[in-house]
C-alpha cells in the first residue's frame, strides 16, 4: 500500500454562501432576489425594527427588575425575523432561549413572552392553535425535539415543517448531530438553523470546532447544508423560502448556517463581551448592521423614510408598554407553585417542601 498524504484530503467540502445585499443596501445578485412585493418588503423591515426595539426595551425592563432572564438579539434581526417571515403559521417552531422574537411573530402574545422571562408558569401555557413549544434552555435539545415533531408531521401527511434554531456553540452538543441524523435518516420535514453569531458565551467559534464551516456538518448526516449572510434579510428570506419548499416537497431536512453577529452580551446575567472580544471586531460587524442595510435598500426604492420609522417605533413602544403592564397584572407565583411545576411526579422531599411553604403562605 502506498503512502497516504492526509494533508491533501479534502477537509472542506464546498459550501455555498448566499448574499444578496451588500453593506450599503445595494443588490449584488439579481438572480437570487426573492419574489416579495413592496408591501411585503416594508412589512419585513417593520418586523426587524420591532425586534430591535423589543431588544432595547427588554434590556431596560430587565435592569428595572421588571423582567427576568433575557438573551439580547441585537444584530441578529435578519437571521431571526427574515427566516420566520418565510414560514407558514402551521409550521412548528422549536425556539432556543434567544429566539423570543420568532416566537412572538409566530403568534405568542408578547405578554406571555414577558411572563416566561419572569419564570411564571403562565408564560408556558400556549393556545392550542399555536404551533410552537416554549424556548429551550438546554443547549441543543430542541434539535432532537424538532426531529421528532417533524417525523410526526410526516406521519400525519401534513404539508408543513418543524423548524428550530441553535447557536454556533450548539453544534458542539451531541443533541445537534442526533437531531439532524435522525431527521435525515427518516427524511423528516425539518429546517435546522444554526445562528453562527461567533461566540458561545465567551468561547469563539474557531475554538469550538476544527470544521471550517458549520454548514458542512450536515454532510455527515447526509443532508444538504448551506451558508447565508445572516446580516442580509433578503438573503436569509430567499434561502429559507427555497429550503422550506424543498423540505415540504418530501426531500428531507436542510441545515442553514446564518453568518451573523451578537452585537450585545450573551445574556444580561453578568456577561461582559468586552472581556473576550475586541472593539475593532465589534466595529467591523456593526458596519454590517442588518437594519442599516435593509433601511438603505428601502430608502433607495422610496419605500421608507425617517418619519415613517419614528411613527412605527412609537407604535412598537406602545405595544410593549401594554404587554408588560398586562404581564404585571398576573398574580405572582408563590414559592410552593414554582415547586409544584418542577416535576411531573413530585418526589417526597419536594412535596414536603411544598407543604411547608404552603403553610407559611397561608399565614
Amino acid at each position: 500500500m502506498g503512502k497516504i498524504d492526509f494533508n491533501k484530503l479534502n477537509k472542506t467540502p464546498k459550501i455555498t454562501k448566499v448574499s444578496i445585499l451588500d453593506q450599503d443596501g445595494k443588490i449584488i445578485d439579481d438572480d437570487l432576489m426573492p419574489d416579495l412585493s413592496d408591501e411585503e418588503l416594508v412589512s419585513l423591515f417593520k418586523k426587524m425594527i420591532w425586534s430591535r426595539v423589543l431588544n432595547d426595551r427588554s434590556t431596560k425592563l430587565n435592569r428595572q427588575g421588571r423582567l427576568g432572564f433575557f438573551a439580547p438579539t441585537l444584530g441578529q434581526e435578519a437571521s431571526q425575523v427574515a427566516s420566520e417571515f418565510a414560514m407558514d403559521k402551521q409550521d412548528f417552531l422549536l425556539p432556543a432561549y434567544r429566539d423570543v422574537p420568532q416566537l412572538v411573530l409566530h403568534g405568542l402574545p408578547l405578554s406571555k413572552a414577558f411572563l416566561w422571562s419572569r419564570g411564571h408558569i403562565e408564560g408556558n401555557k400556549y393556545a392550542e392553535d399555536l404551533a410552537a413549544l416554549p424556548p429551550q434552555i438546554i443547549i441543543g435539545a430542541q434539535y432532537v425535539q424538532a426531529a421528532g415533531v417533524a417525523l410526526g408531521l410526516k406521519k400525519k401527511g401534513q404539508a408543513n415543517v418543524a423548524y428550530t434554531y441553535t447557536g454556533d456553540g450548539g453544534t458542539s452538543q451531541g443533541d445537534f448531530y442526533e437531531g439532524i441524523n435522525f431527521a435525515g435518516a427518516f427524511k423528516a420535514p425539518a429546517l435546522f438553523f444554526v445562528q453562527n453569531n461567533h461566540y458561545a458565551i465567551s468561547v469563539p467559534r474557531e475554538k469550538q470546532t476544527a470544521a471550517q464551516t458549520l454548514a458542512q456538518k450536515a454532510i455527515a448526516a447526509g443532508i444538504p447544508g448551506i451558508q447565508v449572510d445572516g446580516m442580509d434579510a433578503l438573503a436569509v428570506y430567499a434561502v429559507t423560502k427555497a429550503a422550506r419548499d424543498w423540505v415540504v416537497a418530501g426531500n428531507g431536512p436542510i441545515l442553514i448556517e446564518t453568518l451573523t453577529y451578537r452585537l450585545g452580551a450573551h445574556t444580561l446575567s453578568g456577561d461582559d463581551p468586552k472581556r473576550y472580544r475586541s472593539q475593532e471586531e465589534w466595529e467591523k460587524w456593526n458596519k454590517k448592521d442588518p437594519l442599516n442595510r435593509m433601511r438603505k435598500y428601502l430608502e433607495d426604492k422610496d419605500l421608507w423614510n425617517e418619519e415613517e420609522e419614528d411613527i412605527w417605533v412609537n407604535e412598537v413602544n406602545a405595544q410593549i408598554d401594554e404587554a408588560i403592564n398586562e404581564a404585571e397584572q398576573v398574580e405572582r407565583q408563590k414559592v410552593s407553585e414554582y415547586l409544584q411545576h418542577t416535576y411531573v411526579d413530585t418526589p417526597a422531599n419536594i412535596q414536603a417542601q411544598i407543604e411547608k411553604f404552603q403553610a407559611k403562605e397561608a399565614e
